[in-house]
């Protein structure tokens, strides 16, 4: 082969290469509106699921590795500390909780997003036995998972009330 044959060659794998690469970044990209369309319809059955106190789909939306962490308590590592929170919270007759995003984001790479926003949760006061609302904010961080599915893997909040 010749050189000007070789470099005829290495032009066009140069071409093919950047062709290929410019394909699956696009296709990669693409997946953004699909992302956060799915992490939406997550955060919108979560809440459902919340307000029937369903506390099986609650728990299912963590991985099984997750950490929640809520004012006042300490952190839950995995779904079995997780739901033993939740087993808490819901035996409350008064819980109630809503929470709305503010700021969705997906990764570049496509496999880590957060969601931050604000909620209230209502519970029974232990002194006055009458329900008390809190404001918070919150940032829960989502990893799609190998079967393509998102799952809470860390889910902070804390109250907007001074500190006492």
């Amino acid at each position: 082969m010749t050189y000007k044959t070789l470099s005829g060659y290495a032009v066009g794998l140069c071409i093919l290469s950047t062709i290929c690469l410019s394909l699956a970044y696009a296709a990669k990209s693409d997946t953004q509106t699909a992302d956060l369309e799915a992490l939406h319809s997550i955060e919108a059955s979560w809440r459902r699921d919340v307000a029937a106190k369903d506390i099986d789909k609650i728990v299912s939306y963590y991985a099984d590795d997750a950490t929640l962490m809520l004012q006042g308590m300490p952190a839950a590592h995995g779904k079995v500390a997780i739901r033993a929170i939740a087993d808490v919270l819901f035996a409350d007759p008064n819980i109630a909780m809503d929470w709305t995003a503010t700021s969705t984001v997906v990764s570049k790479s496509g496999d880590l997003a957060y969601i931050k926003g604000v909620a209230t949760m209502t519970v029974t006061d232990p002194k006055t036995k009458s329900p008390v609302t809190s404001r918070y904010k919150y940032l829960t961080l989502y990893k799609k998972q190998i079967d393509g599915h998102w799952k809470a893997v860390e889910d902070i909040s804390n109250t907007d009330a001074p500190p006492q």
